[in-house]
């Protein structure tokens, strides 16, 4: 399951979209196994929704997305502002702390965004 990976699409209409509709200008989204990227999908940008998609499919998919808007809520509850609810997601801290690590995904163990509950 460590060496699935995400189809990319680079150069989509779908995150601007979600942009209309989310808290922040949405650059690449990860959902199911497909990311949409607006532009041109950088190494760091594949590695943070390649997190996302291991993050989904721990949990079925269905389940992450559940937590996700969960954890959002809990946090814009918390800190008031939509877009350090965001960034203080579980999902995205480990995300964007791990994007840069070029071994991350190979040595990630499973459930690792719970160390950033």
């Amino acid at each position: 399951m460590k060496n699935l990976k995400p189809l990319f699409f680079e150069n989509s209409w779908f995150p601007k979209l979600l942009s209309k509709v989310s808290p922040i200008d949405v650059w690449a989204v990860s959902i199911g196994p497909f990311v949409w990227c607006v532009g041109e999908l950088s190494e760091a940008t594949k590695r943070h929704e390649t997190i996302h998609f291991q993050q989904q499919l721990e949990m079925l998919f269905v389940f992450q997305w559940i937590a996700y808007f969960v954890f959002y809520a809990l946090r814009r509850y918390e800190y008031g502002s939509w877009k350090t609810a965001y960034y203080e997601i579980p999902f995205e801290r480990e995300a964007y702390k791990k994007q840069d690590e070029v071994d991350y995904l190979q040595n990630r163990k499973r459930y690792a965004w719970l160390e950033y509950v």
